[in-house]
């Protein structure tokens, strides 16, 4: 899926706090799906950083339940300096991790 809006920066709505505005992205179909942001989770490695967004969809997507999110990898342009799209996360490992740093965030924001 890909950004709708390009006039949009793709990372400061997704870490402007205040965005309530639903996040639409357009899949292989030409079709726009709306999101709500769950969380953004950088994921710091050795060798690496990247960022995903877990969005939750507003609208019905195949294969999705009602009470489920999507875990979506920040993609970046060719000098790995700007965001540019959103794609869904497909590697079973990976999506579980973003989970559960999702899951160690929300705790430590109770304690």
């Amino acid at each position: 899926m890909e950004e709708k809006d390009k006039e949009l920066d793709l990372l400061d709505i997704l870490l402007d706090e205040d965005n309530e505005d639903p996040i639409v992205l357009v899949d292989d179909d030409d079709k726009e799906v709306s999101f709500e942001q769950v969380a953004l989770i950088p994921i710091n490695s050795k060798d690496s950083q990247k960022l995903y967004a877990i969005l939750k969809p507003i609208d019905k997507v195949d294969g999705v339940a009602d009470d489920e999110a999507i875990v979506f990898r920040v993609e970046y342009d060719e000098e790995e300096k700007e965001p540019t799209t959103l794609t869904v996360e497909e590697d079973d490992s990976v999506i579980d991790f973003v989970f559960s740093e999702y899951t160690k965030l929300l705790d430590s924001e109770e304690n």
